[in-house]
């Protein structure tokens, strides 16, 4: 029943719109178009971004470099040079040549900086790395021939003590390759320059 009374009092309703006079029903006709303008606020100036923080790169923990090209001195011999005779000796030809033909075998020196020695670099000194100190430090080591460092000395110091420490520590534990004259190994010096940088 309720539907009823809403039916009723819509047709009610068209009822009365469509007795209103023509001239109403014109003002009802009219459009009015109204356009909304948005008030003017004035730009809001943004804060400045702040640059980007930079990024703090963490240093590289500085490695000690073996820097290459080592030199090798032959181990001192003592011997006695026997002393000219006075008066040459004509057969002195034949033995300069004899001489020559008996010349030992080229020294071949001692080998540190192979990779399957597996030497490890010497350890940068934490106190030196805090200081800035930096250099190079050339040893000179008499290799064994069995491949020992037998004799570790500083040919050059790097200016501080404790990288020219922890070179000759580091190198201590070293193997090497024996210097060889010939076919047989034998001792002999070479020098292992070790660059330490930051």
């Amino acid at each position: 029943m309720q539907w009823l009374g809403v039916v009723l009092a819509h047709v009610a309703l068209l009822g009365i719109v469509l007795q209103v006079s023509p001239q109403a029903r014109q003002t009802f006709g009219e459009i009015v178009q109204a356009s909304l303008i948005a008030p003017r606020v004035p730009p809001v100036a943004e804060a400045p971004v702040p640059p980007p923080k930079p990024v703090a790169k963490r240093p590289r923990p500085p490695v000690p470099v073996l820097a290459a090209a080592p030199r090798a001195e032959a181990p001192p011999s003592s011997f006695l040079v026997p002393e000219a005779p006075a008066e040459p000796a004509p057969s002195a030809a034949p033995q300069a040549a004899e001489a020559a033909a008996v010349a030992p075998p080229p020294l071949v020196p001692p080998i540190f900086n192979a990779a399957y020695l597996d030497n490890p670099p010497p350890q940068y000194p934490p106190a030196s790395r805090r200081l800035g100190e930096k250099g190079r430090v050339v040893l000179r080591i008499f290799v064994s021939a069995d491949g020992r460092a037998e004799r570790i000395e500083v040919g050059a110091s790097s200016g501080f003590a404790r990288l020219d420490e922890a070179a000759r520590a580091a190198v201590a534990g070293w193997r090497f390759v024996p210097a060889r004259r010939g076919d047989a190994q034998v001792a002999a010096w070479v020098q292992v320059p070790i660059v330490f940088v930051m």
